[in-house]
């Protein structure tokens, strides 16, 4: 009897424990963001916007309160002691950008927060998992890295070498973290002892560079060892390289710079800085050119190994030179970085009226092709892209206009070699392969996407293929135009940031895929390359006019008038204010100018 009642009465404490478990999972907080962003470092927002989801295992459950916690660290958060910030219980179903209220935090501050709801059948959730986001560098008096550059400065219109930047340096303590800021005029790679920093591609991304210069933050704690060297490769970009459909090299500088700073805090409570500085030394490499419309040149003879790693012989290399240039523009990035998001293998290839072997990938894309290759050195293999063929079959490359979009490798020579370009892209879905060495296998060239990040958001599908074809097409026709800025083509020597099309797609763009943060960062260089009168640009940024002065490439309906729309659009799709609130100048200077011009 005693052993059936201590079954029962396990049995009674297993349901209890299980009901409670049930209970507690009748809503849930997860997938916290900061600023639209998981856990981001290196924002320079001053009073964040804190957002949350709600999952529940019952029907018609909402939010009807909620309470937030910021800590120094999780064992305070948890614990719910030296909190920094709690917002008590609010009475409200806000789960969307929500205010961090607290004390104004410091430079490269991290702080943890949790969040827990209560539903309209007042039960309190458990807190949720901890989320983070640390800050990024507010006080410009901590920038002590300088700008080096190659003495290379150049007024030609043609595309230049990319240039190689490296120095070494030690550690000889226990590192418990560290962070390193980069950025460039022109675009970048950082190595850290051989291995890329980040998957971002074409940072610091595209903005008004006379006025506006982002940065990124990278978290390198795990990458460091005792004996260290710090790479970068820098291209012209749309800094120095080809712009526009009128042959504009150098629009916004003619010189190339680098700029690293990388924070190391040590177990024993000192910290060290290692900046970019006149001990630095500088080369040019395997990228004889790399142009976002021409295409990559790259000669694999040329490379040096272990360039990017510790004890490397740079003593042919040259000394940088200190560039004078402004760390006030220095911003943190809001928007999502460009990133290779996916690989879209061959689908047929193909042997034209004309003899050209042509491979089809089946899909239009923006990117590049990643080749693997094997033959005599000093053997060269061009690449072109085009999106169509035309109506006999042959390759068609005339809708490019200027745009030569072609890349070329020279091999080493050492077994298979694998060529992928660094600063440049493609629209395209057909590529020509010229002098490929021996027979060419199709799994050998790959197309690789890239686009800014955005995450999809909505979708849908019918019982009709055609409409279901159209949806795929404006997705990816999105996809193919968000990089980094919202171009209108994504092929020709053009691909500027037209502000019409970027207005009237901008609510389709919005249901398609997460675009807040993308547009928030653009429409900071519309407001920039506004004119004092109120006119608007009619791309951005402003490659036109340099957004100096009013001439008749700006202040056109429809077009500026995304300076109104765009902002309405956000709030609209996401309850965001504050973009209304930090645009409202820009959107109230294009109504007034617009007033002014028709009366």
């Amino acid at each position: 009897m005693k052993h059936k009642t201590k079954i029962n009465s396990l049995l009674l404490i297993i349901l209890t424990m299980g009901l409670t478990a049930f209970s507690i999972k009748k809503v849930q907080v997860f997938q916290l963001v900061t600023e639209y962003k998981t856990n981001p470092i290196g924002i320079d927002v001053l009073k964040p916007r804190l957002s949350w989801q709600l999952n529940s295992d019952e029907r018609s459950v909402t939010q009807t309160a909620y309470e937030i916690r910021v800590a120094d660290s999780k064992v305070n958060l948890q614990e719910g002691e030296n909190l920094i910030w709690t917002s008590g219980k609010v009475e409200s179903d806000q789960s969307v950008n929500v205010i961090y209220e607290g004390p104004k935090l410091q430079s490269m501050q991290r702080v943890y927060w949790q969040v827990r709801v209560w539903d309209n059948k007042n039960r309190a959730s458990v807190w949720s998992t901890p989320a983070y986001w640390e800050m990024g560098i507010l006080d410009k008096a901590l920038w002590t890295a300088s700008y080096i550059a190659m003495n290379d400065i150049t007024t030609e219109k043609k595309s230049h070498p990319s240039q190689y930047f490296r120095t070494e340096f030690q550690t000889n303590k226990t590192i418990v973290s560290a962070k390193v800021q980069a950025t460039s005029l022109g675009v970048y790679e950082l190595y850290l002892n051989g291995k890329k920093v980040g998957n971002d591609l074409f940072t610091p991304g595209y903005t008004t560079y006379n006025k506006r210069l982002q940065y990124q933050t990278y978290d390198v704690t795990n990458m460091l060892k005792d004996n260290n060297a710090i790479g970068a490769i820098v291209g012209d970009g749309w800094y120095r390289g080809n712009i526009g459909w009128k042959g504009d090299y150098a629009f916004y500088g003619n010189q190339l710079a680098l700029l690293v700073q990388l924070h190391i805090n040590y177990a024993d409570g000192s910290s060290e800085t290692i900046v970019s500085n006149g001990d630095w030394k500088v080369s040019y490499g395997p990228i004889l050119e790399s142009d976002m419309y021409n295409g990559e040149k790259y000669d694999a003879r040329l490379e040096m190994d272990g360039w990017n790693q510790n004890g490397f012989d740079d003593s042919n290399w040259k000394k940088v030179d200190i560039l004078n240039h402004s760390k006030d523009i220095l911003v943190a990035p809001q928007g999502p970085p460009v990133r290779a998001t996916e690989e879209i293998k061959t689908k047929k290839l193909i042997t034209t009226p004309k003899g050209e072997l042509v491979l089809d990938l089946g899909q239009n894309i923006v990117g590049w092709a990643r080749m693997k290759v094997k033959g005599p050195k000093g053997h060269k293999v061009t690449l072109k892209f085009a999106e169509v063929l035309d109506k006999d079959g042959n390759f068609y490359t005339k809708n490019l206009r200027a745009a030569e979009a072609t890349d070329s490798y020279i091999l080493k020579g050492e077994g298979e070699e694998i060529f992928e370009p660094h600063f440049t892209s493609h629209g395209f879905r057909y590529i020509q392969v010229i002098d490929y060495p021996g027979n060419l296998n199709p799994d050998a060239i790959i197309g690789i996407v890239i686009h800014s990040d955005i995450s999809p958001t909505g979708s849908f599908t019918t019982s009709d293929p055609m409409i279901n074809q159209l949806q795929s097409n404006i997705q990816w026709g999105q996809r193919d135009n968000f990089l980094d800025i919202p171009t209108d083509c994504p092929q020709r020597d053009e691909r500027a940031g037209w502000t019409g099309d970027a207005q009237v797609f901008s609510m389709t763009a919005a249901f398609n895929f997460d675009v807040a943060t993308f547009y928030t960062k653009w429409l900071k260089d519309l407001a920039l390359d506004q004119h004092d009168n109120g006119s608007v640009t009619n791309v951005v940024p402003d490659i036109l006019t340099g957004g100096e002065g009013v001439s008749a490439k700006g202040g056109a309906t429809g077009w500026a008038d995304a300076a109104v729309i765009i902002p309405w659009t956000v709030y609209q799709s996401y309850g965001d204010k504050r973009v209304l609130k930090e645009q409202y100048a820009s959107m109230k200077g294009w109504v007034g100018f617009y007033g002014s011009e028709i009366r």
